[in-house]
């Protein structure tokens, strides 16, 4: 194949789709696009062993530069794609510069969701989305100091996880009533709860993100709506991600909640692809269409594109997974639990090791495994199948999983 394939975007479905292509035996011309400064990455360490100064930066690549240059890969880095003219099959870069495409990648990905809060110009205040966000925080991140995360979902409490460890005193601030309230069961959440205010993190739900960041130049504290003060040496917010789809909306692609796809991840265009965080995709084993933030869907859906570009048709058909870290927990999601009416939970939480089955009526729609791989990996298989469970025996810790797993595939 000689066609030319631009990509918008150098992040993990970037990095994994130019693998794929090149390994698939695609021999025409690849440029792919990033704004930031540097080749294509893993997202997941930066709030986790990146952040706790665990992890070096080259390891956090997907490929070393070697690797572009040896596939004869084209990589403009600190560059974005400013404007899509599907008419001409042209994009307009940020430095003045035109690219002609036979076929376009959109793998635009998301951005930090921002607070409107007054206040959030002052030094100390930060997002955690990127490198530069991670080595901006680390400057400030000492012992003693008292930070304010504003948030507890994935990366609020990752981030509270690894600031406490690391000596700092820990207030996280949340508006809804409880933690990880979008993604998890109540009694996920208050087993999650429990676990940081027993590592000594001062936790605050119900509390109005809005208010003032106080100080000169620098931030020192968090005043509440309500006017009470909390003093802060560092500020970092997590509150969500939107899906980067402004360069697809204005080129008139049709997008919804994300950019809208097929399973081939092709678009209303048939030249223009688009994969990753900011794509709204089918996925026929849950009868429904999802925007996913996760690495599998990056992964997987670079992988189907990849195919879809060499003229190979295999549709895009997977059950969702996740995981977040937190001390020597390591939560590990699968399926969508959205609908449930019953939760089961396998294992005492106090045990540190258990797993939340998320039920409608007798199906398995999703599980939450805190420490319990095996129940995380054959999950996937039982929802994919639509398996269906006897609550009461799922419950039961004395029937291997193994057991009920195959009797419910029998």
């Amino acid at each position: 194949m000689s066609d030319s394939i631009v990509i918008a975007g150098a992040g993990h479905a970037a990095g994994q789709t130019v693998v794929s292509l090149r390994q698939g035996g695609f021999s025409g011309r690849i440029i792919m696009i990033g704004d930031e400064p540097y080749l294509p990455y893993q997202r997941p360490p930066l709030s986790k062993k990146f952040l706790a100064g665990e992890l070096a930066l080259e390891r956090l690549h997907i490929r070393q530069e070697r690797f572009y240059a040896e596939h004869d890969i084209e990589v403009r880095l600190a560059t974005r794609v400013e404007e899509v003219d599907r008419l001409k099959r042209m994009v307009l870069l940020s430095d003045g510069n035109r690219l002609s495409y036979d076929r376009l990648l959109l793998a635009t990905g998301s951005r930090v969701r921002k607070l409107d809060i007054a206040g959030s110009e002052l030094q100390g205040v930060h997002y955690l989305r990127t490198i530069d966000d991670v080595l901006g925080i680390q400057t400030g991140f000492k012992p003693g100091d008292q930070l304010i995360v504003i948030g507890a979902g994935y990366i609020g409490l990752e981030v509270a996880a690894v600031a406490v460890s690391r000596g700092l005193r820990v207030t996280v601030l949340e508006v809804a009533d409880r933690v990880m309230n979008r993604v998890v069961a109540p009694e996920v959440s208050r087993f999650f709860e429990q676990v940081h205010r027993e590592a000594g993190v001062d936790i605050r739900c119900n509390r109005d993100p809005g208010g003032i960041l106080v100080g000169d130049q620098c931030v020192s504290a968090v005043r509440a709506p309500d006017g009470v003060e909390l003093p802060a040496d560092l500020v970092i917010i997590g509150v969500g991600i939107l899906p980067n789809v402004d360069i697809a909306e204005a080129a008139g692609l049709e997008c919804e909640n994300g950019i809208i796809v097929d399973e081939f991840c092709r678009t209303s265009d048939p030249n223009i692809l688009a994969i990753g965080d900011c794509t709204n995709h089918p996925n026929k084993l849950l009868g429904r269409r999802l925007r996913l933030e996760s690495v599998h869907n990056a992964q997987e859906q670079a992988k189907t594109a990849a195919a879809t570009l060499m003229g190979e048709l295999k549709p895009y058909a997977q059950i969702p997974w996740f995981w977040s870290d937190q001390y020597d927990l390591k939560l590990q999601i699968v399926g969508i639990s959205t609908g449930y009416d019953r939760v089961v939970l396998r294992g005492d939480p106090d045990s540190r090791s258990f797993a939340a089955f998320y039920m409608q009526g007798d199906l398995l729609i999703a599980v939450d495994a805190v420490n319990k791989p095996r129940e995380f990996m054959l999950s996937k298989k039982l929802i994919a199948d639509g398996a269906r469970l006897d609550p009461d025996i799922l419950a039961d810790t004395d029937i291997p999983f193994k057991d009920l797993v195959t009797a419910a595939l029998s």
